[in-house]
């Protein structure tokens, strides 16, 4: 079976840990800055980092009209913490001059956790990916505050201070969560959409 071609969008944040994660799960990993590199992909990841200067560098480096495009016509694409929220249609507390992808219907608060519980660790159940519920790892992370008629939130805390709050969601190709699966070792979300982008291309 041939490795589906996964690029990590390389203009800010935790790229190499993506593409790391992607090729232990399967994956032909490349981290992508460029429109010809994006040309060559079958699906991106988004990686965290501050979703403010990745706005700003996506303009800088000409890779929002490609990535709108690809979007549009079906790419699959995953975005984590800044990630999730540069795929949102609408960021609570944002830049004024922040602009994302605009993927998934949905509204994110920018570091919602806040001071509140900051930076912190919690279990929490991934529809779509087996076994135990996923150590999630969450820092400075958005949350999720509403989802349209097409999105399906695939995961939420299930204690603590932030129980409840909508953590992992899915509209058709795209999918975006909160927390940080790069960081813990655990590679179930990365296969989950390495078998994503091998089913849609």
């Amino acid at each position: 079976m041939t490795a589906p071609v996964i690029g990590v969008l390389a203009l800010q944040g935790d790229v190499r840990e993506h593409v790391a994660a992607l090729a232990a799960a399967g994956a032909d990993a490349r981290p992508v800055r460029r429109p010809a590199e994006l040309d060559a992909v079958d699906g991106l990841v988004i990686p965290g980092g501050e979703s403010t200067t990745m706005s700003k560098l996506a303009d800088i480096f000409e890779m929002r009209e490609p990535i709108d495009k690809r979007i549009a016509d079906g790419m699959p694409v995953y975005g984590s913490c800044a990630g999730m929220i540069m795929l949102a249609t609408e960021v609570l507390d944002g830049r004024p001059d922040q602009r994302g992808f605009a993927g998934i219907d949905m509204t994110v608060r920018r570091n919602a956790f806040g001071r509140q519980v900051d930076s912190f660790e919690a279990p929490v159940t991934v529809v779509g990916v087996p076994g135990e519920p996923f150590h999630a790892v969450f820092i400075r992370a958005p949350w999720v505050e509403r989802v349209g008629a097409g999105v399906q939130v695939i995961g939420v805390v299930t204690g603590g201070p932030a129980a409840d709050r909508i953590v992992a969601v899915r509209q058709g190709n795209l999918v975006a969560t909160s927390f940080h699966p790069e960081l813990t070792g655990d590679l179930r979300v990365h296969a989950y959409f390495v078998d994503l982008v091998r089913a849609a291309s």
